[in-house]
């Protein structure tokens, strides 16, 4: 029975990134290339990414830090405090190749929740595109000499890519068209709820409206 002498080795690079059609909740699919190197059949990958938003890779106009201050701070602060995001961590099933190469989505749900730093990054962004870091980590499952191994996938394994705003943006419109969303205490919400009672509002866009004019 003969073994390999190293176990297989993938680069992972992200190659695009397209909306999910008929996606219960927002998901975006991003699509990925595994690149396998050595003899060994590779059974499978279990595939644990760490997506993040490398803010400090772009510029930002005055518009865009006025949206991002609540993330940021003021112009004082941005030195120090604009920093890498933690956008979300997806896991993904990788199947068997032989052939060194293998095409797989990693799908990542997206919210329209602002208390989310990710969609209060997303929402600030006029337009341009967002610098992405993939941090991957995981397993590789293959066979050697007959027998079924694993091999861990190096703490180094990372990619990058730069996703358009308008992909999210777009995204957010198709489940939301023309709105928002925000998450309330409870007992603000029954307040907000007596006042439109009582004031005959017919909607929730009336309310905000009223108290923001002072009326």
């Amino acid at each position: 029975m003969t073994t390999t002498a190293c176990p297989p080795a993938v680069r992972i690079s992200v190659e695009g990134v397209e909306a999910a059609e008929f996606a219960a909740v927002p998901t975006l699919r991003f699509q990925v290339r595994l690149d396998s190197t050595g003899p060994a059949e590779i059974r499978s990958v279990a595939l644990h990414t760490q997506l993040r938003i490398a803010a400090a890779r772009r510029s930002y106009d005055a518009v865009a830090r006025d949206r991002l201050a609540e993330l940021f701070g003021g112009p004082e602060d941005w030195g120090r405090a604009l920093r890498s995001l933690l956008w979300t961590h997806a896991a993904t099933q990788v199947p068997a190749f032989r052939d060194g190469v293998c095409l797989t989505e990693i799908p990542v749900t997206c919210t329209y929740d602002f208390e989310v730093v990710a969609a209060k990054y997303f929402h600030a962004l006029p337009d341009g595109e967002v610098p992405l870091e993939f941090l991957f980590s995981g397993t590789i499952f293959y066979l050697d000499g007959g027998s079924l191994r694993a091999a861990r996938i190096p703490w180094d394994t990372e990619a990058e890519f730069t996703m358009p705003v308008h992909v999210w943006k777009d995204l957010m419109d198709h489940y939301f068209p023309g709105s928002a969303w925000m998450r309330l205490d409870r007992a603000v919400f029954d307040r907000l709820y007596a006042y439109r009672v009582r004031n005959t509002l017919t909607g929730w866009d009336d309310v905000m409206s009223a108290l923001l004019e002072g009326r």
